[in-house]
């Protein structure tokens, strides 16, 4: 969320950026924003005002009883009545429109930084970075939705039986290579200084506003209305959440943690052959990194994470690429994000894998995350996150170019962790 003053202050800056993104009503926006915040403020110092002469008159009053002018105190006691029916009307207006200020501010999306391209869908993204070989397969072979069936593992008709589209089955070494792939994953991650933890998958709508998928993904989010919790949609959200309404110290930065979850997501309109097999799911496992950052260092630490998750994609010698995501299409939180892509050859089509992205203060503004600067003030922290990595369509990925006539190559890195080398 941005902060209303810097709205305030720097109202073209914002405009601009939010242009950036495309997005239709943002002069509407800003400017309804900017009058509510002037409206609140107005009402604040009415408030204030009232608030004082109360005091005022209090103290007047018992000066007036001890002096023994009784009749004149009672005068002031009249007024008294009538300021504090005064003071609780404008609390009450001043707490509306402070809601009212606050559900304006949860509309507003992340100023992209200054090196976002400019774009209007994903055909804008900016490719930064390719590396991998993308390998040539053999006549006859298969995308991942047959070589599941035709090596018994992962059984997507049993997942529909089960709970719906969206839901598979993992069997026999198909479940061996999932379990392999998140160990993999977390050690990578653990190894690279980030801390494990263990998350709930389930949060209070608190948390979800406090990371920003409420109320923007809200229909894209399962919902227990009983107890008005929602499954998660990727770790960040616990895992951020640890830290909210906490003041940090600047010796703690950085924050570095992980976490393996299974993700739970609507996908509500999602449908045909690009979200086939493993393209697209309603549950699935990521293993995710967080980390909390002092300001100057957020890029820097970006640069980093970018070349965390490059490190194993070169390791799992996998074909990909980065892309810069232009402003129509990052995410509503997020001031840089870099995807990454993985060529999957049988499908003949990039499949994203990876978000990396740095969100500035806009996290912690909703998470009430700051930390004591050097002068003792409090400044906001930044928020920053990234899929290290999510496993659907690196399997997806890793079983169409992996396969051979004889069946599917494991990566030799993986071997260890699954205890075989070809699934045949």
């Amino acid at each position: 969320m941005l902060q209303v003053g810097f709205i305030r202050e720097n109202r073209e800056t914002v405009l601009n950026g939010l242009a950036k993104r495309n997005l239709k009503n943002a002069e509407e926006l800003v400017d309804n924003t900017i009058s509510a915040d002037e409206e609140r403020r107005a009402i604040q110092t009415e408030l204030d005002i009232v608030l004082a002469e109360s005091n005022k008159l209090s103290k007047d009053i018992g000066q007036l009883f001890k002096s023994g002018e009784r009749q004149k105190a009672e005068i002031l006691k009249k007024k008294t009545v009538l300021l504090k029916e005064k003071s609780k009307d404008l609390t009450e207006s001043l707490q509306n429109k402070a809601n009212e200020l606050q559900e304006l501010l949860y509309l507003i999306p992340n100023i992209p930084n200054e090196i976002v391209p400019a774009g209007s869908s994903e055909e804008d993204n900016l490719t930064v970075f390719e590396e991998g070989v993308i390998p040539v397969l053999h006549e006859g072979a298969l995308p991942h939705w047959e070589l599941a069936k035709k090596y018994d593992i992962i059984d997507f008709e049993l997942g529909n039986k089960i709970a719906g589209a969206g839901f598979p089955v993992y069997k026999g070494k198909g479940a061996k290579l999932q379990r392999a792939l998140i160990n993999y994953f977390l050690d990578k991650n653990t190894d690279a200084g980030y801390n494990e933890v263990q998350v709930p998958h389930l949060v209070n709508e608190a948390s979800g506003i406090a990371t920003g998928q409420l109320p923007d993904k809200e229909g894209q989010m399962y919902h227990d209305a009983q107890d008005n919790l929602f499954l998660i949609p990727t770790a960040e959200v616990p895992v951020t959440n640890i830290y909210r309404d906490v003041i940090l110290k600047e010796t703690e930065f950085p924050i570095c943690n992980t976490a393996y979850t299974p993700c739970f997501r609507r996908e509500a309109g999602s449908y045909g052959a690009h979200v086939r097999g493993l393209n697209r799911l309603h549950q699935f496992d990521k293993v995710e990194i967080v980390r909390i950052e002092h300001p100057s260092n957020s890029y820097t630490a970006l640069d980093g994470m970018v070349n965390h998750v490059k490190g194993i994609l070169q390791e799992l010698k996998m074909p990909y690429r980065i892309l810069r995501l232009c402003g129509g299409d990052i995410g509503f939180t997020s001031a840089l994000t870099y995807d990454f892509e993985l060529f999957s050859t049988a499908q003949d089509r990039w499949l994203e894998i990876s978000s990396v992205s740095n969100f500035e203060t806009f996290q912690a503004n909703r998470l009430k995350l700051r930390f004591k600067n050097s002068e003792g003030k409090s400044e906001l922290a930044h928020t920053l996150n990234g899929s290290s990595l999510a496993l659907p369509r690196v399997l997806a990925g890793l079983l169409e170019n992996c396969q051979t006539p004889e069946g599917i190559k494991i990566p030799e890195v993986l071997v260890p962790y699954c205890g075989f080398e070809l699934i045949n």
